[in-house]
């Protein structure tokens, strides 16, 4: 961590999304960003210490100007760092030939039950080893630091056995001790149903729940307990199941809900109290409705839609139905090979009908409650951690008009900076650098 204070002067733009630590954001509030004009912030310590006026914080801080890393965002756009609540980080090898499948009209579930889809990544990922396995995901991960993202959630469901699913969060938990984005952990064992337990799917329910679900709670690899509700992956009340044991074991529920066709997923996830339903493509208006009363989070994947040439999760009926809305890049190798936060943003506007300061709540500040960590990060606050990007765009409204573009010039991770001019300068973890 930095010992020497820095000093973000004369921001164009400064997005604070102040005072929404305690709970995300929801309808009109969404539109609520707190700007400051001429803006700055004084970091220190890897916590933010003051955000303000510019002329304020330089009066504030005078005797100590000349300690202070300057630097001077004139002309910029400065917000929190972007939160990927949604991804599947860690995983091995590569399934372009599953888009050229696609574009000849070959459908999702259809490459899934022919052996391909996520059957596909599991065997090449249960095939790597934990050395190659972490390259390989340190790699996108970087990537991901480029694009703005400070912190992200991973999850298993690569591995489906016991030893392949730990392989895979023990290599997340290495991510986070040794890059500079912090790593969120999600159990994902049901993600699907290996071909080994295919006539018998009941019989691998039973083993998640009796054997992956205690051994990975025992040795504190998750924080979160993860679900695919499909027709032809998990039933409802299968997954129900999976994710009440999990609550027994202390792993929060989230759940792949709604994404090829209704299947009641958004019900479950209010229903059981789930922290985040993620997906949304084909949510009923009843169970839209039913997140709204329970407060579940509604993480949005607009890159998935678009990868696979679906329709799109109606963002703005959600929001205007009063679910608090986060988005998220899904990254992963079959459905949403992206790492661009920008760009799902991007989406957003363009094809869920979200607006401009939407999308920026929802990659920042709702993005950081879908993984508990708003009273942390998600906003510029005094006492929060200094996860900061600088944008060279002038404002806001740019960064979704200048659209597909990596704007990040500036990124900052616990007061240190690991982003200069668009390149990294440090990939090693900022919390071990003290």
């Amino acid at each position: 961590m930095s010992k020497k204070p820095t000093f973000i002067r004369n921001a164009s733009q400064l997005v604070t999304l102040a005072g929404s630590s305690n709970a995300p954001l929801t309808g009109e509030k969404m539109n609520q960003l707190h700007i400051i004009e001429n803006g700055s912030v004084w970091l220190e310590d890897g916590l933010i210490q003051y955000v303000g006026k510019d002329e304020e914080a330089a009066e504030r801080y005078k005797e100590r100007l000349a300690d202070a890393e300057i630097i001077d965002a004139a002309g910029k756009l400065v917000t929190p760092g972007l939160v990927d609540p949604h991804t599947h980080l860690v995983y091995a090898g590569s399934r372009e030939n599953e888009f050229n499948m696609r574009l000849q009209g070959a459908t999702y579930m259809e490459i899934m039950n022919s052996g391909g889809g996520i059957h596909a990544t599991t065997s090449a990922t249960r095939e790597a080893s934990h050395e190659a396995l972490f390259e390989e995901s340190r790699k996108r991960l970087d990537q991901f630091l480029l694009h703005g993202v400070t912190t992200a959630e991973a999850k298993s469901g690569y591995g489906l056995t016991i030893e392949n699913e730990i392989k895979q969060l023990e290599v997340a938990g290495q991510l986070h001790e040794q890059h500079p984005v912090d790593i969120v952990r999600t159990f994902m064992g049901a993600h699907a149903v290996p071909s080994e337990y295919k006539s018998n799917p009941d019989a691998f329910v039973g083993m998640i729940i009796q054997e992956m679900i205690p051994e990975v709670a025992r040795r504190n690899l998750a924080e979160f307990n993860d679900v695919f509700c499909e027709r032809g992956v998990f039933t409802p009340e299968q997954a129900k199941r999976i994710l009440e044991a999990g609550l027994k074991h202390g792993l929060l529920p989230k759940i792949h809900a709604d994404e090829i066709e209704p299947y009641e997923g958004a019900e479950l996830a209010a229903a059981i109290g789930a922290v985040s339903a993620d997906h949304l493509l084909r949510a009923s208006d009843k169970g839209i409705e039913m997140m709204a009363e329970a407060g579940v989070i509604a993480v949005l994947l607009p890159g998935t839609a678009f990868f696979l040439m679906a329709e799109f999760a109606n963002g703005r009926k959600m929001i205007d139905a009063g679910v608090p809305v986060a988005l998220s890049t899904d990254c992963n190798p079959g459905s949403s090979p992206t790492v661009s936060m920008p760009l799902i943003m991007n989406l957003g506007c363009l094809k869920m009908g979200m607006t401009p300061a939407e999308v920026l709540t929802a990659a920042t500040i709702n993005a950081a409650h879908a993984i508990k960590r708003g009273k942390e990060i998600g906003s510029l606050e005094k006492g929060k951690k200094a996860d900061i990007v600088i944008f060279d765009v002038p404002n806001y409204m740019q960064l979704q008009y200048r659209y597909g573009v990596n704007h990040a010039h500036t990124v900052i991770k616990d007061g240190v900076v690991v982003v200069d001019g668009g390149r990294l300068v440090c990939s090693t973890a900022t919390r071990i650098l003290s």
